[in-house]
Formats: C-alpha cells, structure tokens, sequence
C-alpha cells in the first residue's frame, strides 16, 4: 500500500500541473491583453501629446500673424494722426487705435501663455516618446514569453496527460475511485500528510489507532471527517 501512496502523491502533483496548465489558458491570453494595451495605450499619448503641440504651434503662428496685422493697422491709423482735420475725425481715430492697443496688447497676452505652453508640451514629448520606447521594449519581451508559454501548452499537457495515464495503471481502481472522489470535492487536493497527530487538510485530530494504521502503511486511510486521503511522513508528521 505504500506503493500506492507514493503513486498517488505522484499523481497529485501532475494534477495539480494540469490544473495550472488549464488555469494559464484563461490567464495568459489576459495578461497578453494588458501588456497590448499599455503598449496602444503609451503610443497614443504620444499621438495625443503631438497633436496637441501641433495644434499648439498652429495657434502661436496665428497670434503672431494677429499681432502683426494689428500693429500695422495701429501704424496705418498713427501716420493717419497727421493729416486729421476735426475733433471729431481725432476722437474716433484715437478710439480706434485704443482698440488695436488692446487687442495687441491681449494677443501678446495669449501668444505669451502659449509661448510657455508649447516650451512645456515639447518637454513632454520627449517624455512620453521616451516612455513609449520603454514600454515597447518591456511589454515586447514580456509577450515573447507569454507566447512561448502559450505556444507551449498543448504539448505540456498531452506529456503530463501521458504521465497521468502511466501511474493510474499502476494504482488499484477502488483507491482511484477514492482519490478521484475526494479530488473533485476537495478542489485537487486529496491526498495529504497528517500533522501533529490531525489531518492537515480539515486539522481534525486522529485517534492513537489511526495513527498507528497510518505509519504501517498496510492499507491506505482516509480522514473521517473530511474524506481525504492520508500519509505518514517521519520529519512533517511529528
């Protein structure tokens, strides 16, 4: 019986490899999804930020050709001052060139904030690019090995499903049944070790008796209380 112990530790552990290679067919995909997706996501706030910057420059050049064609109306109407004949003629053209004053002087205003607004969005760009670069980098070498990985299930599993298929022939149907039941109702794990004189799995303390049977090794016991299959280890047990 001690054979079968072994074999079905054996087993436990290739199931539970089973479990994981299954579980990393759901995970792997996601975590391949993520890693796109910071990649998408750094390359468009790079797309974001230029297009910004762009729209930025386009508006200081606009300002400037503002400033420009305002400061030459207020020359045109400052060479008109000497040939002004009326008070009247005087006082709307001097209203006039108050206006333009103003208007230059609220252009100059925003053409200043912009000025500084594109300074900071041409540091940011190189920020982000450089930050693209990086995550590009990274997440590439993190999908290569999530690929491989993936890549390499299939045949994970169809070794270990051999492996599988090896030791179940060598263990005796009833205690199959056994470990299969208390597998599936356990979550995976059935057979387990008994520690300070309890079952490590539900900790419920196993008569003198039971102990004893466990260490002979003669035949293979379960837990009363929670069904799971039980061993003796000499250096876990104690």
């Amino acid at each position: 019986m001690r054979n079968d112990l072994e074999l079905l530790l054996k087993l436990q552990v290739i199931d539970y490899d089973l479990g994981e290679l299954e579980r990393s067919k759901d995970y792997l995909p996601d975590m391949m999804e993520n890693l796109n997706r910071e990649i998408e996501d750094a390359k468009q706030k790079v797309v974001d930020t230029a297009g910004a910057l762009e729209a930025a420059r386009m508006a200081r050049k606009k300002l400037e050709l503002e400033i420009q064609s305002r400061e030459a109306e207020l020359q045109k109407y400052q060479q008109q001052m000497m040939s002004i004949k009326t008070n009247r003629e005087y006082d709307a053209l001097v209203a006039e060139i108050d206006n333009i004053k103003t208007a230059v002087s609220t252009a100059e205003t925003e053409l200043l904030q912009n000025m500084e607004k594109v300074d900071q969005m041409e540091k940011d760009i190189v920020t982000w690019r450089e930050k693209e670069a990086s995550v590009v980098d990274n997440n590439q070498k993190q999908l290569q090995v999530l690929q491989e990985k993936m890549d390499s299930i299939g045949d994970k599993v169809a070794e270990k499903k051999q492996s599988r298929k090896e030791v179940i022939q060598d263990i005796s149907k009833p205690i199959m049944s056994t470990y299969e039941r208390v597998r599936k109702g356990r979550g995976g794990r059935a057979v387990v070790v008994v520690k300070k004189r309890a079952c490590s799995a539900c900790f419920k303390a196993l008569t003198p008796k039971k102990i004893q049977d466990i260490k002979k090794g003669n035949q293979v016991l379960t837990c009363d209380y929670c069904g799971c299959l039980l061993y003796w280890d000499d250096e876990e047990s104690l």
